[in-house]
């Protein structure tokens, strides 16, 4: 087995009489598991059963027999590929039963030479667990994952009430109601008080016109010139529905609010108010529910004093990986977490790629939108994604002030230390004496000396 792995891993033939290098067992008493959606199969060394590999059911019964045999074999160790979401139950169940549950990334198992079956992948998972071969993947507490459940949950409700949304102005444009013209939101205090007096019998265009807000820039004319329609029977019922779907999901996530409210609370690690910061209006979709001091009673610093992130930025980022870094052993270990650090594909001493690998992780996507947020701030990040998108394309520059923002996330939770925006002009001058410099040394090396002139004054 030793010279079969030391094989796959070098390339390089083994020929007799030369010197092999011994591969160091890690964990004797490991287990490898490939998880399906109907039925697991298992592996243990086999010198511990007389079948070291089973196959249970996905069963709650045939899962708590799996842990029973696993506790019999002297198991303490148990690697699984993460499979859809069918590894959840087996890994809370088996973590519950005080096993060491780790969470293998298929791609790092998958490139195995010969036939591939069920029997034959959790023999290798194990196979390479015994030797330390594999890293489990991140996984935040216990109470952290609740927390990121529910902010998914959350985002789910707020992706289907947009689609209810585009049904009301589906169903409007039918009519020939041309309200989403003079008015920006539907959903807004206007919007809704029109389309909910519309529903009422209302179809008077200069009595549903005054029911605008003053700040609404399209005249009380237009507005009812905008709302002469057909009114037919089978668009108002759509228009209905979309309505009450749109206030059901209303409901969903006001109980949602709450229990990310509690849970919040239960995350609390000491008391006090963060500092006050810049102004900021309300983000439309957050929470009803003092966000920032439950973010700064839970991690200890305020991160919504960094530029771009606003309170669900940074809910979305902790609820990923909660406020204890010391699975990080650096920033630069966080950020190829989150998939936003430069990829390093190098052969021959050749640098063939620097490609940022492909990742669908849910905090990098936030810090993504909160970095394209920074294209008019006029702060020190403002002017470095400015700089950015002026020697790349948007999307490399997006990626690397996203990278900035988890660099600072990383640097404040670790050390305890809150952000202080230094302004635009600060970070210009920053740029302007480093280019500066960068230049004398390349004069000196030619030979040359860079002399500075005096800039001629506007008239």
């Amino acid at each position: 087995m030793e010279q079969a792995l030391a094989q796959r891993n070098s390339g390089v033939s083994l020929k007799p009489g030369k010197s092999r290098a011994a591969l160091t067992i890690t964990h004797p008493n490991a287990a490898g598991i490939d998880i399906g959606s109907a039925s697991h199969f298992v592996a243990v060394p086999p010198d511990r059963d007389d079948e070291p590999v089973r196959e249970f059911a996905s069963f709650t019964t045939d899962l708590n027999a799996m842990a029973d045999w696993l506790k019999a074999c002297g198991i303490d160790t148990v690697a699984m590929e993460s499979t859809g979401v069918y590894w959840i139950p087996v890994f809370e169940l088996l973590e519950s039963r005080g096993f060491t549950v780790m969470l293998i990334n298929a791609r790092h198992v998958k490139n195995v030479s010969g036939r591939k079956s069920d029997v034959l992948d959790c023999q290798w998972i194990q196979q390479l667990m015994t030797y330390g071969l594999l890293r489990g993947a991140f996984r935040p507490a216990e109470q952290v994952c609740v927390l990121r459940s529910l902010w998914r949950q959350r985002g789910m409700l707020l992706r289907s009430q947009s689609r209810h949304v585009q049904h009301m102005q589906k169903a409007l444009t039918q009519m020939n109601v041309q309200l989403a013209n003079v008015i920006s939101d539907v959903v807004g205090e206007t919007g809704q008080k029109i389309l909910r007096a519309i529903l009422a019998g209302e179809r008077d265009g200069d009595v549903l016109a005054e029911m605008k807000n003053a700040r609404i820039r399209a005249s009380v004319d237009e507005i009812a010139k905008s709302l002469q329609g057909n009114w037919r029977a089978e668009h108002l019922f759509a228009l209905r529905q979309a309505v009450d779907a749109f206030d059901f999901i209303g409901k969903q996530l006001a109980e949602c609010d709450h229990e990310i409210e509690q849970q919040l609370q239960r995350l609390q690690t000491r008391e006090g108010e963060p500092a006050r910061g810049k102004q900021r209006g309300r983000a439309r979709n957050a929470p009803k529910f003092d966000l920032r001091t439950q973010l700064f009673r839970m991690c200890g610093v305020d991160l919504t004093r960094i530029d771009g992130l606003d309170v669900t930025t940074a809910l979305a980022v902790i609820s990923e990986t909660g406020g204890d870094m010391s699975r990080f052993p650096s920033a630069a270990h966080f950020a190829s977490w989150l998939g936003l650090c430069p990829g390093t594909r190098i052969t021959g001493g050749k640098v063939m790629s620097g490609k940022t690998k492909r990742c669908a992780n849910h905090a990098a996507q936030a810090l993504r939108m909160a970095a394209a947020a920074l294209r008019t701030s006029q702060s020190a990040l403002g002017a470095y994604f400015r700089r950015m998108c002026s020697r790349m394309d948007k999307p490399k520059a997006v990626t690397a002030t996203a990278h900035k923002l988890a660099r600072l996330i990383y640097t404040m939770l670790t050390k305890g230390e809150e952000y202080t925006d230094q302004g635009q002009d600060y970070y210009e001058e920053r740029y302007r004496e480093r280019v500066l410099r960068q230049l004398s040394q390349r004069a000196q090396k030619l030979g040359m000396k860079l002399v500075a002139t005096e800039q001629p004054q506007p008239a």
